[in-house]
């Protein structure tokens, strides 16, 4: 799924290992989100969101298939 993780980041100027503990998963979990090779749990995009302020929808992009 295709998502803006890795713009956010850089907007906040934090590091992948910096969001990872900050939502509680491994920096590989956040290389392979920003490299679009694994999709978020439902709860793990929504802490994401909730640390970045935005809704879900405005961090990943949904598309139909």
């Amino acid at each position: 799924m295709k998502n803006k993780i890795k713009e956010y980041r850089k907007e906040f100027k934090i590091t992948q290992d910096d969001l990872a503990k900050a939502v509680d998963v491994t920096r590989q979990t956040i290389i392979s989100l920003e490299n679009e090779k694994y999709d978020a749990s439902l709860k793990l995009a929504h802490k994401l969101a909730v640390f970045f302020d935005v809704k879900i929808e405005d961090l990943f992009i949904f598309t139909e298939g």
